[in-house]
Protein backbone atom coordinates (compact mmCIF):
# COMPACT_ATOMS: atom_id res chain seq x y z
CA UNK A 1 0.00 0.00 0.00
CA UNK A 2 1.28 3.27 -0.67
CA UNK A 3 1.70 6.52 1.57
CA UNK A 4 3.76 8.37 -0.39
CA UNK A 5 3.11 11.67 -1.12
CA UNK A 6 4.90 11.80 -4.53
CA UNK A 7 3.50 11.29 -7.91
CA UNK A 8 3.89 7.93 -9.53
CA UNK A 9 5.08 7.92 -12.81
CA UNK A 10 6.01 4.33 -13.83
CA UNK A 11 3.97 1.16 -12.80
CA UNK A 12 4.33 -2.48 -13.73
CA UNK A 13 1.16 -4.47 -12.74
CA UNK A 14 2.23 -8.05 -11.32
CA UNK A 15 0.85 -11.16 -9.76
CA UNK A 16 2.20 -12.91 -6.62
CA UNK A 17 1.33 -16.09 -4.96
CA UNK A 18 2.45 -17.11 -0.73
CA UNK A 19 4.79 -19.85 -1.13
CA UNK A 20 2.25 -22.07 0.54
CA UNK A 21 -0.62 -20.86 -1.13
CA UNK A 22 -1.12 -21.30 -4.86
CA UNK A 23 -3.89 -18.25 -5.29
CA UNK A 24 -3.05 -15.72 -7.33
CA UNK A 25 -3.29 -12.02 -6.75
CA UNK A 26 -2.50 -8.97 -8.83
CA UNK A 27 -0.54 -5.96 -7.56
CA UNK A 28 1.23 -3.21 -8.60
CA UNK A 29 4.71 -1.48 -8.64
CA UNK A 30 4.86 2.07 -8.50
CA UNK A 31 7.52 4.43 -9.07
CA UNK A 32 7.15 7.47 -7.81
CA UNK A 33 8.76 10.90 -9.14
CA UNK A 34 12.01 11.87 -7.68
CA UNK A 35 12.34 14.42 -4.74
CA UNK A 36 14.86 16.65 -3.11
CA UNK A 37 15.99 15.04 0.43
CA UNK A 38 16.67 17.78 2.98
CA UNK A 39 19.77 17.44 5.62
CA UNK A 40 18.98 16.03 8.97
CA UNK A 41 15.85 13.89 7.22
CA UNK A 42 18.17 11.30 6.40
CA UNK A 43 21.20 9.31 8.59
CA UNK A 44 23.70 11.00 5.52
CA UNK A 45 25.14 14.14 4.74
CA UNK A 46 23.29 15.70 1.51
CA UNK A 47 24.15 18.01 -1.31
CA UNK A 48 22.41 20.00 -2.65
CA UNK A 49 21.38 17.77 -5.38
CA UNK A 50 20.53 14.62 -3.43
CA UNK A 51 17.31 13.07 -4.23
CA UNK A 52 15.20 10.06 -3.40
CA UNK A 53 12.82 8.08 -5.38
CA UNK A 54 10.13 5.91 -3.27
CA UNK A 55 9.31 2.19 -4.63
CA UNK A 56 6.11 1.10 -3.53
CA UNK A 57 3.59 -1.78 -4.11
CA UNK A 58 -0.63 -1.51 -3.94
CA UNK A 59 -1.79 -4.69 -3.41
CA UNK A 60 1.19 -6.04 -1.82
CA UNK A 61 1.71 -6.13 1.70
CA UNK A 62 5.14 -5.08 1.39
CA UNK A 63 6.34 -1.60 3.13
CA UNK A 64 7.57 1.46 0.72
CA UNK A 65 10.95 2.03 0.35
CA UNK A 66 13.03 4.95 -0.43
CA UNK A 67 16.13 4.80 -3.12
CA UNK A 68 18.66 7.83 -3.42
CA UNK A 69 21.26 8.97 -5.59
CA UNK A 70 23.21 11.66 -6.11
CA UNK A 71 20.97 13.33 -7.85
CA UNK A 72 17.21 13.02 -9.29
CA UNK A 73 18.75 10.99 -12.86
CA UNK A 74 20.27 8.58 -10.17
CA UNK A 75 17.27 8.25 -7.96
CA UNK A 76 15.40 7.32 -10.60
CA UNK A 77 17.75 5.08 -12.30
CA UNK A 78 18.27 3.19 -9.13
CA UNK A 79 14.36 2.32 -8.36
CA UNK A 80 14.09 1.27 -11.24
CA UNK A 81 16.68 -1.23 -10.96
CA UNK A 82 16.00 -2.24 -7.53
CA UNK A 83 12.81 -3.28 -7.88
CA UNK A 84 14.29 -6.51 -9.75
CA UNK A 85 16.41 -6.91 -6.75
CA UNK A 86 13.96 -6.19 -4.00
CA UNK A 87 11.09 -8.78 -5.91
CA UNK A 88 14.22 -11.03 -6.04
CA UNK A 89 14.92 -11.38 -2.56
CA UNK A 90 11.40 -11.19 -1.53
CA UNK A 91 10.61 -14.10 -4.00
CA UNK A 92 13.32 -16.41 -2.54
CA UNK A 93 11.47 -16.26 1.13
CA UNK A 94 7.60 -15.31 0.99
CA UNK A 95 6.07 -14.93 -2.48
CA UNK A 96 6.56 -16.61 -6.36
CA UNK A 97 5.63 -13.91 -9.39
CA UNK A 98 4.25 -13.77 -12.52
CA UNK A 99 3.48 -11.33 -15.42
CA UNK A 100 -0.29 -10.45 -16.07
CA UNK A 101 -0.71 -13.14 -18.05
CA UNK A 102 0.52 -16.24 -15.84
CA UNK A 103 4.19 -16.55 -17.30
CA UNK A 104 6.87 -16.56 -14.41
CA UNK A 105 7.97 -13.44 -13.44
CA UNK A 106 11.61 -14.90 -12.70
CA UNK A 107 13.07 -18.33 -14.80
CA UNK A 108 14.38 -19.88 -12.04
Amino acid sequence: MSTSSHRVIATRRLAYAFKDDPTRRLFTVCIHEPFLVEQGSVDFNVSGWTSGCVISFEGLQEKEMTVHGADAIQALELAVQDVEHYLRRLSKKKYDFYFDDGEPYFED
